[in-house]
């Protein structure tokens, strides 16, 4: 008679529907199942290219000329992507042609802005392609119905997050936006943050400045990172500030009050 070995019950398998994490892989003998492993080495192939991606710019200047908005290409102090990755102090800073390029820019345009959006291609160019245009279109139409105002859209070649505080301080801007590939992880090569500055200048710390993460189509969603960067902006212009004293405490719809309550609140703070 034919024996079967029953499968065991792996209570783990049901979460594999809800999360990306790797849990419930199995195992064969005392390693990963061959198809478990080949999914990871894909996923390590993934965030190791999108690190090396070159910026396509030129891509991304003109879609932003066919949506008719103006741009200013830049480049950080860092020369190439090895220097980049070696020396992130370089990164932070523009290299002396970009700076001649804002200063004309600015005693062009005197009178300064309210915003500044800087985009960097950061440690994923491919996050950068892929969201930034979507992004900027739910948030420059809202922002726009507020009165903003901003200058051209600042691209920066080996760019890091603090370069924005030497744009911003450049062209007079009340606040700066960084947009800004994410270091990629096993499950989201194309993670896009945004970094929020007042007052923007040279030698601030990650204290003064707001993040909000994870900006894509399997994160949060652009119209929501819309919502919460204007709350941000709104709330620093108020209070003068920026950095961990000003919290996000935007109103947004949960999943369990977009019924019949339409209750809102912010799912970091608990009921409200």
């Amino acid at each position: 008679m034919e024996r079967h070995t029953p499968t065991p019950d792996n209570p783990w398998l049901a979460l594999r529907n809800l999360t990306p994490a790797r849990i419930a892989l199995g195992r064969t003998g005392i390693s990963l199942p061959t198809g478990a492993q080949l999914d990871f080495q894909y996923a390590h192939a993934q965030a190791r290219d999108a690190v090396h991606l070159p910026f396509d710019h030129a891509g991304l200047r003109q879609q932003l000329r066919d949506r008719g908005r103006d741009s200013l290409l830049l480049h950080s102090a860092a020369s190439d992507r090895h220097q980049y990755l070696q020396r992130p102090d370089l990164g932070r800073r523009l290299h002396q042609d970009s700076v001649q390029a804002l200063r004309e820019h600015a005693q062009a345009n005197p009178g300064g802005v309210d915003l500044a959006i800087v985009v960097a291609d950061g440690l994923s160019a491919l996050a950068v392609h892929r969201h930034t245009l979507p992004f900027l279109s739910r948030f420059e139409e809202q922002a726009a119905a507020d009165g903003w105002t901003s200058a051209p859209v600042l691209l920066v070649e080996q760019g890091r997050v603090a370069v924005a505080d030497e744009v911003g301080e450049l062209l007079g801007a009340r606040m700066t936006v960084m947009l800004i590939g994410e270091r990629p992880g096993l499950s989201s090569p194309d993670s896009l943050g945004l970094y929020f500055t007042y007052a923007p200048k040279v030698g601030l710390t990650d204290a003064y400045r707001n993040c909000i993460s994870n900006v894509r189509l399997e994160g949060l969603s652009y119209g929501m990172a819309a919502h919460r960067l204007l709350y941000l902006m709104r709330e620093a212009c108020r209070r003068q500030l920026s950095g961990v004293n000003l919290k996000d405490e935007a109103e947004v719809h949960s999943i369990d009050s977009e019924g019949s309550t339409g209750k809102t609140g912010n799912f970091l703070l608990g009921d409200g």
